[in-house]
C-alpha cells in the first residue's frame, strides 16, 4: 500500500515539507476568541497566485505549529480553505490542500472515536472529542479543478476538524460547558509554552533555508 497520499491520489515520493512551505512566510496563528475564527468563512472565488501564496503561507505556518491541519481562518483570513499534513491510524501519510471544503453527510452509521484533540487556535489544550472514523471532503484545488478527499480514524479527525473551522467553529463548540472551561484553563496554562516552542521552530526553520 502506498505511504503517502498527495491531495487524495498515491505517490512514490515525498519529501519531508511540502514544497509550498519553501515559497511561504509564517503567519501569525489566531486564537480562541478572535472573531474571524467563530464566523463561517466565505467561499473562494477567485483561482489565482494570490490564493496559491496563501496556500504556501499555511503549509510553513503548520510546520512552525507542528500541527496536522491549518484553516485559513486560523491566520486570520477568512476564507474557505485548509491544508493538511497528516498520518492516519495506518502510519499512511496524507498531505494536501482543499478549497471551499464540503463535508459528506454520512450515509450509513459509522463508529465514533472518542480521542484527544487539540487545535493550534486554542494553544495547549487537549480534550476528548467523539468523532466518526471516516470522512470524505468534497471541494477543490488551487487551479479550481474538483476534488475529492477521504480519511480514516486520525485522518477523518483531521478532515472534519479543519472543516468545522472553515464553518466558523472551534472543536470548543463541541463540548460540554465544564469541559470547555477545563480546555481554556490548560490553554492558560500552557499558551506562552507553546507559542515560544514555535518561535524557536520558526527560527529554525529560517536557518534551514
Amino acid at each position: 500500500m502506498p505511504r503517502v497520499f498527495v491531495q487524495g491520489r498515491p505517490a512514490d515520493h515525498y519529501p519531508r515539507h511540502a514544497p509550498e512551505a519553501g515559497r511561504g512566510a509564517v503567519r501569525r496563528i489566531t486564537e480562541a476568541g478572535e472573531e474571524v475564527l467563530h464566523k463561517p468563512c466565505r467561499d473562494v472565488t477567485e483561482f489565482g497566485p494570490d490564493l496559491a501564496a496563501l496556500i504556501d503561507d499555511m503549509f510553513l505556518t503548520l510546520y512552525v505549529a507542528e500541527g496536522a491541519g491549518l484553516a485559513a481562518n486560523q491566520v486570520g483570513v477568512g476564507l474557505r480553505l485548509f491544508v493538511y499534513d497528516c498520518p492516519d491510524d495506518d502510519g499512511v501519510r496524507h498531505v494536501g490542500h482543499i478549497v471551499n471544503p464540503v463535508l459528506e453527510t454520512p450515509t450509513s452509521g459509522r463508529r465514533l472515536l472518542d480521542k484527544g484533540e487539540g487545535c493550534l487556535s486554542v494553544p495547549g489544550a487537549v480534550m476528548a472529542v467523539a468523532r466518526p472514523d471516516r470522512a470524505v471532503v468534497r471541494g477543490q484545488d488551487r487551479d479550481g479543478n474538483p476534488l475529492v478527499v477521504e480519511g480514516t480514524g486520525y485522518f477523518a479527525r483531521c478532515l472534519i476538524h479543519e472543516t468545522d473551522h472553515t464553518e466558523g467553529r472551534l472543536y470548543l463548540d463541541r463540548l460540554s460547558k465544564r469541559d470547555e472551561k477545563d480546555a481554556l484553563r490548560q490553554m492558560a496554562d500552557r499558551r506562552d509554552e507553546v507559542l515560544a516552542r514555535r518561535s524557536a521552530r520558526a527560527a529554525e526553520l529560517r536557518r534551514a533555508r
